[in-house]
């Protein structure tokens, strides 16, 4: 079961930045033949507490449970994660009503009409609202429709991470275009946004194109740092093949010094180093023990 649902404001922030603490939430648990990933919780594996909850949710088949979790959240007696897992899948219940429920809500939190618990922010739950709407929109336009909208909205990073949880979905060639349009860009800045945004969707083809984008990503233009991106990514796809290209990339990038520079190194340990202890964060395994049980 996969889940995304996101803060509130353009993207290009939140392209410029780690995933963590673009209020961006990507989870997949208990689904056969993916790796389990997960944005919300440091090394989710399934069974215990944290992934029955989210699974409780993420397999509701009833829009007016979630609704009612998102409104407990906001009021402070529910976990505030719920309410964006909530969203999420009320986003792919596409129920016309809970639709309309989404789009009077995201109109009251921008008129500032809404108060959450304290140390959160009501406009994180815009992009996931925004989502429901786009879902909707998918239904009664089609993906065709609504990939070509948002592509439009890419050079200008004018979308939020609601549209790239959408983008990340679509069928209709999505994944084709993000690829066309990671390898067209022009700019450092758009490479990095086309990349960001195929870390949103599972297709299988992206593989080795993004093997060869985080083993050697000047190569496409993409500033060193942000080779995490196409790691990130491969995880995300969390099939054998891509963990497993994952792998051969990561030897690939230490024989050719790819990382080298220690000013890419954080907390003391280097960039492979801290990209190999994410994917424990990120899936609960190292990639070893992915594929040795896969």
């Amino acid at each position: 079961m996969r889940v995304s649902i996101a803060g509130g404001a353009m993207l290009l922030l939140a392209l410029a930045a780690p995933r963590e603490g673009a209020a961006q939430v990507l989870i997949r648990v208990a689904e056969p033949g993916r790796a389990t990933y997960s944005e919300l919780h440091e090394g989710l594996r399934p069974g215990p507490p944290p992934a029955d909850s989210a699974l409780t949710l993420l397999r509701e088949p009833r829009p007016a449970p979630l609704w009612r979790r998102v409104r407990a959240a906001l009021g402070n007696t529910a976990p505030w994660n719920d309410a964006h897992l909530a969203l999420t899948r009320l986003a792919e219940l596409r129920d016309p009503a809970y639709a309309d429920s989404a789009a009077r809500l995201a109109r009251r939190i921008e008129a500032g009409e809404v108060t959450a618990p304290p140390g959160q922010d009501p406009a994180d739950l815009l992009a996931p609202l925004h989502a429901v709407a786009l879902e909707r929109d998918r239904a009664t336009r089609g993906d065709a429709a609504v990939l070509r909208d948002l592509l439009a909205k890419v050079p200008a990073g004018d979308y939020n991470v609601g549209d790239a949880w959408v983008l990340g979905r679509l069928a209709a060639g999505a994944a084709d275009s993000l690829r066309a349009g990671f390898l067209a860009a022009s700019s450092p800045e758009l490479k990095v946004r086309w990349l960001t945004l195929l870390t949103f969707s599972a297709d299988t083809g992206s593989i080795p194109l993004l093997a060869r984008v985080y083993a050697a990503p000047d190569s496409f233009g993409v500033p060193t740092r942000y080779g995490s991106r196409a790691s990130d990514a491969l995880l995300w796809i969390g099939t054998r093949s891509s963990l497993a290209a994952l792998l051969e990339a990561r030897e690939r990038a230490r024989t050719l010094g790819t990382y080298a520079d220690p000013r890419l190194g954080r907390g003391g340990y280097d960039f492979l180093a801290n990209d190999s202890s994410a994917v424990i964060s990120r899936t609960g395994k190292w990639l070893t023990q992915w594929l040795h049980e896969r």
